[in-house]
């Protein structure tokens, strides 16, 4: 034990209460992002983007929100600024938001849109680093779920309140996103309590570590960290932005853009759903329950670009069962595979090497789709099929 581990004074709330409170965090904070990001794609079509500038311009920001933990990974392992780092970037996508309503120009809403997603970059090793220690108490799996489905509820009801200010203001999106400051405000106030409240939440995990015996380690990230990785970027690789699906669905009229944000919220429900039972899953089974990942994705391109209303929904409710899969379980995979020491830095890698795939994926499904919607679906199901081999050689690794 280090000198600075006998230093920090315990936690003092437990472990799921933890979870619980980090999880509200996470709700309002969707509150806000998911709020603005169901209307992206309109938006920037409303500004003069065509689909593959909407392609582009939202995958360029999940790959900043992925790429940029490269940096921002390793900075919260040498510093252990774990907290600090997690208000930042909470703050950066908080200020973006409502700014994003008042852009009167294209490349304003790119940069803006940008700009959000780098907020999540800065926090996002950080957080979750914070909440795989507390999970090291309640089951890896449970943990990262109850998070998740917490983090859709908010992303369930923030599409809707700016689905309703749509509607009440004739589709003028200032308004609409203007009213995110609220939750925004709410999100840097519960942080600064929480951090207050549990100042070194490593303690959860120190204690389990205690009991049970930490794994040894040589200070490298394990081989099989790295096949899960290529797994995980070969799968995002062939996954549609929910920006580009909209713009599917608005620029076929096969759905007012007023809609668009109901049916986000709908997909975010199931997203929640659908992380509460692989996590549940996880727990019990381990990384087998991610082969259903690749099937999901191969899916959400077969279905979500017919110009059948029914089952161009039902894609975009399938995408949304992927995104629960992603942002849950793929997360606590890497909590289960890396030592505490250095996960922060394993998450930030983790999310470089699936930015990059990110950034593919948008401009392949956003390109794609201007050409031909067979070659599209054809190409990500091709990637799919390696994405299962890549699974199943991680799954080897670790056995």
């Amino acid at each position: 034990m280090t000198k600075r581990e006998i230093s920090q004074p315990p936690a003092v709330m437990g472990p799921w209460r933890f979870v619980v409170w980090f999880g509200t965090v996470s709700l309002l904070a969707d509150f806000v992002y998911e709020g603005a990001r169901s209307i992206t794609g309109p938006l920037l079509a409303s500004l003069g983007a065509s689909a593959l500038v909407v392609g582009v311009v939202t995958g360029a920001g999940e790959a900043a929100a992925l790429g940029l933990r490269l940096v921002s990974g390793p900075l919260a392992d040498r510093t252990r600024r774990f907290w600090g780092l997690a208000i930042a970037g909470y703050a950066l996508t908080v200020i973006s938001v409502p700014l994003l309503g008042v852009a009167g120009a294209l490349w304003a809403a790119c940069a803006l849109v940008v700009a959000e997603r780098v907020g999540k970059a800065v926090r996002s090793p950080a957080k979750d680093t914070l909440l795989s220690h507390a999970t090291a108490a309640t089951g890896r799996g449970r943990g990262f779920a109850v998070h998740e489905a917490m983090d859709q509820v908010g992303a369930l009801v923030g599409p809707l309140v700016v689905a309703g200010m749509l509607a009440l203001t004739g589709g003028e999106y200032g308004p609409a996103l203007g009213v995110l400051a609220f939750p925004g405000v709410a999100v840097l106030g519960l942080l600064v309590w929480l951090r207050a409240r549990v100042p070194d939440p490593e303690a959860y995990e120190r204690e389990v570590d205690a009991s049970a015996g930490e794994p040894a380690s040589d200070g490298r990230l394990p081989a099989a960290f790295w096949t899960y990785a290529a797994f995980t970027a070969a799968t995002t690789a062939g996954f549609a932005t929910f920006g580009v699906l909209s713009y599917h669905l608005v620029e076929r009229h096969l759905m007012a853009a007023a809609w668009v944000p109901v049916l986000y919220a709908a997909a975010m429900a199931v997203d929640a759903v659908a992380a509460l039972a692989t996590g549940w899953l996880y727990d019990r089974h381990g990384t087998r329950v991610l082969m259903a990942l690749p099937v999901l994705t191969a899916a959400v391109a077969v279905l979500a670009f017919t110009d059948t209303v029914a089952i161009a929904v039902a894609g975009s409710l399938v995408w949304g069962t992927a995104m629960g899969i992603q942002e849950s379980t793929l997360r606590a995979t890497v909590a289960d595979l890396v030592p505490r020491g250095r996960r922060a830095t394993a998450y930030g890698l983790f999310a470089g090497v699936v930015g990059a795939a990110s950034l593919a994926g948008g401009a392949l499904t956003g390109g794609l789709y201007g050409y031909s919607i067979p070659l599209l679906i054809t190409v990500v199901v091709a990637i799919q099929v390696l994405a299962v081999v890549l699974l199943a050689a991680t799954r080897a690794m670790r056995r």
